[in-house]
C-alpha cells in the first residue's frame, strides 16, 4: 500500500504555521512508501476542499501542483524544489502556497498519485489539466490530510 506522511504533522492533526501564510509559507517535509515497482512517475497535489463558495464556485483551491516526479523519490524536504515539474496553482502561481483559510478551519490534502507513464506537457499544467492526462495510468494514490485554521 502507497502512503505520504510528513514528520510535521499527522494525520488529521494541525499542520504548524511554519507552513502556512501565517509563517514562513515553507512546504513541509513528505514522505512516501510503497510505491509500486512498475510506477514511471509520481504525482502530488495539495488541495483544500472547503473554500467558501462566495469566493470560489467549486469550494476548492490547489496550492500545490507537482508531477514527473521520479517514481524512486522518497522524499521531499521542508522548504525545497521537488525533483518534478511544479504546475500551477489555483493562485496562478508556480510554487507550493501554504494554508491561509479566510474564514475558519479548513481541511488540507496531499495527496500523492503513482502513475505507468510520464505526464506529457509543453507547459506547466493546472490540477484540472493534470487529472485529465492521468486517466487510464493510474497505478495506485496515497493521501494525508492536515487541518489549519487562522488565529
Amino acid at each position: 500500500m502507497m502512503t505520504i506522511t510528513s514528520s510535521a504533522f499527522i494525520e488529521n492533526a494541525t499542520i504548524p504555521s511554519v507552513y502556512t501564510c501565517d509563517g514562513d509559507n515553507y512546504n513541509p517535509p513528505l514522505s512516501f512508501g510503497g510505491v509500486p515497482r512498475d510506477a514511471k512517475s509520481l504525482a502530488l497535489v495539495f488541495e483544500d476542499p472547503d473554500v467558501p463558495k462566495s469566493i470560489r464556485e467549486d469550494g476548492m483551491w490547489n496550492h500545490w501542483v507537482v508531477y514527473n516526479l521520479p517514481p524512486d523519490t522518497q522524499t521531499i524536504f521542508e522548504n525545497a524544489a521537488p525533483p518534478g515539474t511544479v504546475g500551477v496553482g489555483t493562485g496562478g502561481l508556480q510554487t507550493y502556497q501554504g494554508p491561509c483559510p479566510p474564514d475558519r478551519e479548513h481541511r488540507y490534502f496531499f495527496k500523492l498519485y503513482a502513475l505507468d507513464s510520464l505526464i506529457p506537457s509543453t507547459q506547466p499544467l493546472t490540477k484540472e489539466e493534470l487529472i485529465q492526462r492521468m486517466q487510464g495510468h493510474l497505478l495506485a494514490s496515497a493521501e494525508l490530510m492536515g487541518r489549519y485554521g487562522r488565529r
